[in-house]
């Protein structure tokens, strides 16, 4: 019997993390003394690891400064975390989106550019916990675009590309999803909008929470 696989990438598909993503990304920039990036061009990163990030929002600066970057995000993010102020919320109308599914017999993945630890912090607060067969995280695999954590979810999940969706919120979703050939389906909830979903690929975006149920059935 095959096995459908349902792999969601995480911040602005699954949860609302952007204003705990932002601030962070202010308090690293003003730790180095750099002004910080304007918040829609943080969002617009959001799904790339970090390394990457820091390489497009800080372009012209030293390999030496983006690692410092890296490093004075991570601490930032951390320390919020530890003192609570980092919510991630799910998007209204998600939750009963991943019973149905797991009821229609879907196994779940996550594909993200956090941490695992930082995702295990996501799914314990949100309750989620032990509902996804794979998790796939940036610091074990190349940045998105780049198909390994979705190759990477499709052998753990012991499913074949052809009977797996990949639903995100980015281009870098799509993209990896093409790379992967695994079919790529757009949430229009997110950092990207539908139109620059499209032109990536996708094979169709969701506006809401309930049309992407009706998609995958």
């Amino acid at each position: 019997m095959s096995v459908r696989l349902a792999v969601f990438d995480c911040d602005g598909t699954l949860v609302d993390g952007q204003h705990e993503i932002c601030a962070a990304m202010d308090e690293a920039f003003g730790s180095l003394g750099m002004v910080a990036p304007h918040h829609g061009a943080v969002r617009r990163a959001v799904g790339l690891s970090l390394p990457q990030t820091m390489r497009l929002l800080a372009p012209e600066e030293s390999g030496d400064l983006q690692a410092a970057l890296v490093e004075a995000y991570k601490s930032a993010y951390r320390n919020a975390r530890e003192q609570g102020r980092v919510a991630e919320p799910l998007f209204a109308g998600i939750r009963p989106v991943l019973d149905t599914l797991r009821a229609q017999g879907w196994d779940l993945g996550v594909a993200t550019g956090k941490s695992l630890r930082g995702l295990n912090h996501c799914l314990a607060v949100n309750h989620l916990t032990g509902h996804f067969v794979t998790l796939q995280t940036a610091d074990h695999h190349p940045s998105k675009p780049h198909p390994a954590m979705l190759e990477a979810a499709l052998d753990e999940g012991h499913a074949l590309a052809a009977d797996a969706v990949m639903i995100g919120d980015t281009t870098y979703d799509i993209a990896m999803a093409r790379a992967a050939g695994v079919r790529a389906v757009g949430v229009a909830w997110g950092y990207h909008p539908a139109i620059d979903l499209m032109a990536a690929g996708a094979d169709t975006v969701a506006a809401s929470p309930g049309e992407l149920l009706e998609i995958l059935a």
